[in-house]
């Protein structure tokens, strides 16, 4: 079973990459030190709320958002959904770039 804390220290490096910022710059918009937002990543630590919501809002998302679990099943689903667009894009760009040709 997994842990609050690691659900929340998975999704803040999750949300964090996605968003294209160092932890010092995240550290930096929710105005905590980099070290402890280290240790939250690493699940040594469990943020107050207040920290929370400055977390989520520093990564423009609902707090909420930061305890979401999916299960290895949806984590599959949601790869296989995102190689498909990702195949689609090529594609009809492979598909546009051909016409520029014509």
């Amino acid at each position: 079973m997994v842990s609050i804390r690691e659900i929340l220290a998975n999704n803040l490096k999750e949300y964090r990459r996605k968003c294209g910022i160092s932890q010092d710059k995240l550290a930096e918009l929710a105005n905590i030190s980099s070290q402890y937002l280290a240790t939250i990543e690493t699940c040594r630590k469990f943020p107050t709320p207040e920290v929370l919501d400055r977390l989520a809002e520093a990564l423009n998302i609902e707090t909420y958002e930061l305890f979401y679990y999916a299960s290895a099943n949806q984590k599959e689903l949601e790869n296989l959904r995102q190689g498909i667009v990702d195949d689609v894009l090529k594609a009809l760009k492979q598909f546009f770039s051909e016409e520029k040709i014509k």
